[in-house]
């Protein structure tokens, strides 16, 4: 809990599930506490609220909203109360995006269901602009710490092309660009950028692919450990960088797969 008495806040985006969520468990193990924003639906509200409960029982403050983040008059709202609830001693140590919001289209299909303009700016925005929206508002509103982090994920695909994932791919792209800006122009500020390449993740966004089992297959055969990447695994790598010992890594891609991608 070495984080317990800092008053340290994490605003995770995308926080119900998959890696958000490894990283939620772990940052709360370690006494930070939770802001998170998540969009689920209603039928799978009690398994996420299980889970949730599960984190307040650690002893951290949680905030939960079923919003979308991508809205602005939303992140009006939730740093309002965030603010609130923190209070003069409380502070935001780092923000995590983990939003898999794209679209899985192919640029070649039958009945004219393929990539149109639309799409991927629909994905860009909500996979890679929405980290440069939440951090000008944290930054505006004076939440940050002296010493904070913006963490978000990207994956193999930001420089390889696998059939449907060209919106995604763009998106992740994108995503490292804006971050290796703000690592320049935010630095000043004390707030350090960087992105996790995750491995292949058993998660519900890998599963909407199209032929992700054979995906995950080869990732399998692939990595040195003969596992996949898990989001436990993730949310390690995330406290790592909350740790003070961690202010100097700024504007990088952090490959955290195992030894994945070696291959």
């Amino acid at each position: 809990m070495e984080f317990k008495n800092n008053n340290y806040w994490a605003v995770i985006l995308g926080g119900s599930s998959g890696l958000g969520l490894g990283t939620a468990q772990k940052l709360a193990s370690s006494g930070m506490n939770l802001c998170i924003v998540h969009r689920d639906r209603k039928e799978q509200m009690a398994e996420i609220e299980s889970c949730f409960n599960r984190l307040r029982e650690i002893g951290i403050n949680l905030l939960t909203f079923n919003s979308d983040a991508l809205k602005e008059s939303n992140r009006i709202d939730i740093l309002k109360e965030l603010n609130n609830h923190m209070g003069s001693e409380g502070s935001v140590r780092v923000l995590v995006h983990s939003i898999a919001k794209g679209n899985l289209k192919p640029m070649l299909g039958a009945n004219g269901e393929v990539l149109n303009n639309a799409d991927f700016h629909h994905t860009i925005d909500a996979m890679a602009i929405s980290l440069y929206d939440w951090t000008q508002a944290l930054i505006s509103q004076g939440l940050f710490s002296k010493s904070a982090r913006v963490i978000s994920f990207t994956s193999e695909g930001n420089a390889k092309a696998w059939p449907y994932y060209a919106a995604v791919s763009a998106a992740k792209a994108t995503l490292e660009a804006i971050t290796r800006n703000m690592a320049v122009e935010f630095a000043p500020l004390g707030i350090t950028s960087n992105c996790i390449q995750a491995g292949a993740v058993d998660t519900a966004a890998l599963k909407a692919i199209p032929g992700s089992e054979k995906y995950a297959s080869i990732a399998l055969k692939k990595n040195p450990f003969k596992r996949l990447t898990t989001p436990a695994d993730i949310g390690n790598v995330v406290y790592l960088l909350c740790k003070d010992e961690a202010a100097w890594i700024n504007g990088t891609v952090l490959k955290a797969d195992g030894g994945e991608s070696l291959k």
